[in-house]
Parts: C-alpha cells; sequence; structure tokens
C-alpha cells in the first residue's frame, strides 16, 4: 500500500506518479462545469477542493491508515486546526490532553476560547479522568500519543471507548508513530490528524498534514471546511510525501531499532530516559500493546538549561534542529523551542523541564550517534 497504493497514472503510463502543477481544470462544455459543480458529474474543478497528485497521496494515507477516506492540507497544524474546528462551535466543549505539541496547546488554550470553545485539559494518561471532564457539551475529546515532547502514552481504546459510549468524537494526533507504528482507528479513534511533515516524507524536504476518517466525516463534516478555508496541500509537496511513504516501514523499522539502541546507552549516562521502548518507561507495557516499535522519538534529562545547551553545542553528528521524523538524526531542547510559546506553568504542568532534550534517531550508524553524544556529554561536563 505505501508503493502503489492510490497510484493513477495518465496516458503516458508512467510509473511514478505524475505532478499536476494546475490551480485550474478545463470543461468541455458549460453544462459539464455546472454539473461538475453540483456534483452530479465527478471531476475536477479547482486545485483547492482538488488535484490529481493530491488525491493520489490521500488514497495512500487513507489505505495505510485503515481509513474510510483522508484529506490532506499544507501542514501538521493546518489539520489539527482544522480536524476540531471542523465540529466545533460556539458553545461547544473539547477535553484535551495536556501534554501535546506546544502550538497544539495554543489551540486549545488560546485560539478555541476566542470563538467560544471551552477546553478542559486532563492529565492524559489518567483515563478516569477524561469521564470526570465530560460536560453536556462536550464535543469532542483531542490527544497525543506518544505525546510529544514526554512520550506520555494515552490508552487508545480506554479513551476511545469512554468518548464512543458518551457520543463524542475522539481525534488523535498520531503524527509521531504514524500508521507504519500504530494504528488508532483499530482502537476506536474516530479521526486521526497528522503531520506528515515528520516520519511520512521523513526527509525533512516539505510541509504537510493529513485528517483521516469516515467518508461521511470527511465529506460531510471536514471538507465544507476545508474548501472555503483554502488549507491546500500543494501538488509538489504531495508528491514528495509520496514517495517517502514509498519507504516508510522500512525507515521506521530502522530507526526504532536505532532508537532503542541509543536509548539504551543514555540510560547508563543520564538520570532519566523517557522512551516507550525501554522496560523503564512508566507506560511501556500499555505502549507496546498500542504500537508495533518504541518509535523513532526519545526525551531524556540533564541538569538545567545551561547543561541542555552545552550537550547540544558539544554535538558533531547529530543536527541541533526542531523537526522530528528526519532519517537525519536531530536535537532540540523543546522549552526553548517548541514548547517556548506555552508558560512556564503549562511547561511544568506537562513535565517539560529546563533539562530536558528530545533526540529524532535517524538512519545513521546507532555507533556514530552514540559516540556522538557520549563526546558531548563529555564536552558539557556531564
Amino acid at each position: 500500500m505505501g508503493v502503489r497504493g492510490g497510484t493513477a497514472r495518465s496516458e503516458f503510463g508512467e510509473t511514478s506518479e505524475a505532478i499536476f502543477m494546475t490551480s485550474g481544470y478545463a470543461y468541455d462544455s458549460a453544462g459539464q462545469a455546472a454539473a461538475r459543480f453540483t456534483g452530479e458529474q465527478q471531476g475536477m474543478t479547482y486545485s483547492r477542493l482538488q488535484n490529481p497528485t493530491v488525491e493520489m497521496l490521500e488514497k495512500r494515507i487513507a489505505l495505510l491508515e485503515g481509513a474510510e477516506s483522508a484529506r490532506t492540507m499544507a501542514s501538521g497544524m493546518a489539520a489539527m486546526t482544522a480536524a476540531l474546528l471542523c465540529q466545533l462551535s460556539a458553545g461547544d466543549h473539547l477535553v484535551a490532553a495536556r501534554t501535546m505539541f506546544g502550538s497544539c496547546r495554543w489551540l486549545t488554550d488560546s485560539l478555541l476560547p476566542r470563538f467560544g470553545i471551552e477546553a478542559t485539559i486532563v492529565d492524559g494518561s489518567d483515563t478516569p479522568g477524561w469521564e470526570k471532564a465530560i460536560r453536556p457539551n462536550t464535543k469532542v475529546f483531542f490527544f497525543e500519543t506518544p505525546a510529544n515532547p514526554t512520550l506520555e502514552i494515552v490508552d487508545l481504546a480506554a479513551v476511545c471507548g469512554i468518548a464512543k459510549a458518551h457520543g463524542i468524537a475522539s481525534v488523535v494526533d498520531n503524527a509521531f508513530a504514524t500508521a507504519a507504528l500504530q494504528r488508532p482507528m483499530a482502537f476506536g479513534a474516530d479521526v486521526v490528524a497528522y503531520s506528515a511533515t515528520k516520519l511520512m516524507d521523513g526527509q525533512g524536504r516539505v510541509l504537510a498534514g493529513a485528517v483521516c476518517g469516515t467518508e461521511a466525516f470527511v465529506n460531510d463534516v471536514l471538507l465544507p471546511f476545508v474548501r472555503n478555508t483554502g488549507p491546500t496541500l500543494s501538488p509538489f509537496n504531495a508528491w514528495v510525501v509520496l514517495k517517502g511513504l514509498e519507504t516508510l516501514d522500512i525507515r521506521a523499522e530502522r530507526q526504532c531499532r536505532n532508537a532503542l539502541q541509543v536509548a539504551g546507552f543514555l540510560e547508563s549516562r543520564v538520570p532519566r530516559v523517557l522512551y516507550p521502548g525501554l522496560a523503564s518507561h512508566p507506560q511501556h507495557e500499555l505502549a507496546m500493546r498500542q504500537m508495533t516499535a518504541g518509535g523513532t522519538i526519545l526525551s531524556f534529562f540533564v541538569g538545567d538549561r545551561r547543561e541542555a545547551h552545552a550537550l547540544l553545542d558539544g554535538l558533531e553528528l547529530i543536527d541541533i534542529s526542531n523537526n522530528i521524523g528526519d532519517s537525519r538524526s536531530l536535537m532540540t531542547h523543546p522549552s526553548s523551542t517548541t514548547h517556548m510559546g506555552v508558560s512556564e506553568e503549562v511547561r511544568d504542568s506537562m513535565g517539560i523541564t529546563e533539562g530536558m532534550l528530545r533526540l529524532n534517531v535517524g538512519l545513521e550508524d546507532p555507533q556514530d550517534l552514540i559516540e556522538d553524544l557520549d563526546r558531548a556529554l563529555n564536552a558539557a561536563g556531564l
């Protein structure tokens, strides 16, 4: 599915997917144009709504996810925003996990309240806490698992089951794992959202996002929002992600093996390591029930910001970068980068300390990564 799923060849019979760089489409007649706009006739009308290259990517992502349908967007945050706003209105209530990407917390804490949508933030790992937070006007549960950057795990089956029992839609950010490692819909999730910029592309080349769900949700709830607000993915970016999906499984498998080896080394050198694939992770058993491997991301702790920055500055092979999912190993200091935009109080509640570092483990030889980390730790006096 990752290699051939969704492929539609033109009359030229190309083996690699074509890039259709067009904003609009011509019609054989005025009647045909009218019929397409009313939906009486299938076909393309405008690339804000449909594009052959983008459509191939959407079909492939849906197949990989096990979803009935998918829509792609210009970035991961466009996907998260659309997945929430398309189904929330003034007076509605949302329950969200406290630990998630900084911009997602900005959505729940700053953007949604501007439109009269209240949000209750809960400890995502406290399953009973989700049910306790439900109100009569609760419409959505929103969470990320594994969470960024604490690698906190939410019990997918339990939390999605609570949502379903109360007629609440569950929206899961699956960017850390992708369908290569975890399929939330198999555990009852209604909607799965992605930053395809990350592991799906896998080589740090383009921005892209995706939202997966039932055909009814995508066509009747999500599509009107996307059609009229325009968070459109470009055909070129769609094509690049299509190429990334061809190697997703093998990249994810190798990077997970590397991450487990690197995490094992770090356990012997730093006070604390958070990696779902390690037995020391507080939710290791749950993670391994939901995921096929521990993932490509880990976090670990040193003393404070000074020591964290000193370690970063001592790296020679691993790049200092806030991206993840890349085939290259990248490390960042979340407190001063990805989560800088949320308050210190919120960071503390998430467990993001000044000494936390997040590492995306890539495809390099794991021994080379270990030697680079060991050298940087020594240079930082750790």
